[in-house]
């Protein structure tokens, strides 16, 4: 059994699959079902580093798009990394948010966050994990070393 998290969109699927396999090492697209001739495909099947995943143009125009009730969270491994995916994922029309957080150019909500991201939050020092948040507050986009000096004291 899996759990493969569908995206809706009204005729990008392909682009937006495209671009997510593109963007992430080790995702690939793994399948499409074509619609009638002239028109975009129907649903495309990847994976974003090993998580299936399926695009579908299934929203009419005019239907409400993505919220915020589904994002999807990158953990990046160095400060460059989540410099890449950050400027990636707002270009072409996307919009950065708080605490690392944006909305892409097709609108689904990612969060790029450190590796580390979990353990400088949830660490023993209750102290030191009330820093972080505070410095992840006032932050876009998520900078390492500033969130591992908070932790620091």
């Amino acid at each position: 059994m899996s759990v493969v998290p569908c995206l809706w969109f009204e005729s990008e699927a392909a682009e937006a699959a495209e671009f997510y396999v593109g963007l992430l090492p080790g995702s690939r697209l793994t399948g499409r079902m074509d619609g009638p001739p002239g028109q975009p495909p129907v649903s495309v099947d990847f994976e974003l580093q090993g998580q299936r995943m399926l695009a579908l143009n299934g929203r009419s125009a005019g239907q409400p798009g993505f919220t915020d009730a589904l994002s999807l969270q990158i953990e990046a491994d160095s400060q460059e990394e989540i410099d890449r995916l950050w400027d990636a994922l707002i270009a072409n029309g996307g919009a950065p948010g708080r605490c690392g957080w944006l909305r892409d150019r097709f609108g689904v909500s990612w969060q790029v966050v450190p590796a580390r991201w979990a353990e400088l939050l949830q660490q023993p020092d209750p102290q030191a994990a009330k820093r972080v948040m505070e410095a992840m507050m006032r932050m876009d986009r998520l900078v390492i070393a500033e969130l591992e000096a908070a932790a620091a004291g």
